[in-house]
């Protein structure tokens, strides 16, 4: 990975066999990001989605395996209880254009993946909401 800070911006470039949610974690303490908007595209081997069941409060993990094109790359960095939080979602196709896609577990770079990283001044914390079974955005921290 290599990455380049043009003020609050911040441009990465991923390699094959990397792991994108590491990636990003790695970037974002090298430069002390506490509160992000993060976008990408790229291309993918091997890669885990989820989607969020409500009634059973887990979410329902699909992987995926060969070659798949990232449409939509999509989420923020915050923090929970002082530490570092991401959350992404993405959208793979595959070669007959059928997308797959939810809340990012994993995704293994296939070919590159090109980052853009927003910084936001300020930070954003979370809070478990028991009632739905997520971590929710908390601006009374």
């Amino acid at each position: 990975m290599q990455y380049k800070r043009f003020g609050n911006d911040i441009v990465v470039r991923m390699n094959r066999g990397e792991e994108i949610l590491e990636q990003v974690e790695a970037v974002c303490r090298a430069e002390g990001v506490r509160l992000a908007e993060v976008s990408a595209i790229g291309a993918t081997c091997d890669f885990t989605v989820g989607v969020f069941n409500v009634e059973e409060k887990q979410y329902h993990s699909n992987s995926f395996q060969g070659a798949f094109e990232i449409a939509s790359l999509t989420g923020n960095i915050t923090e929970m209880d002082g530490k570092f939080y991401q959350h992404l979602h993405m959208v793979a196709g595959d070669e007959q254009g059928r997308a797959f896609g939810g809340h990012l577990n994993r995704a293994v770079i296939g070919v590159t993946c090109e980052m853009i990283i927003r910084v936001i001044d300020g930070s954003v914390d979370r809070f478990r909401d028991e009632t739905i079974g997520v971590n929710l955005l908390d601006f009374d921290k």
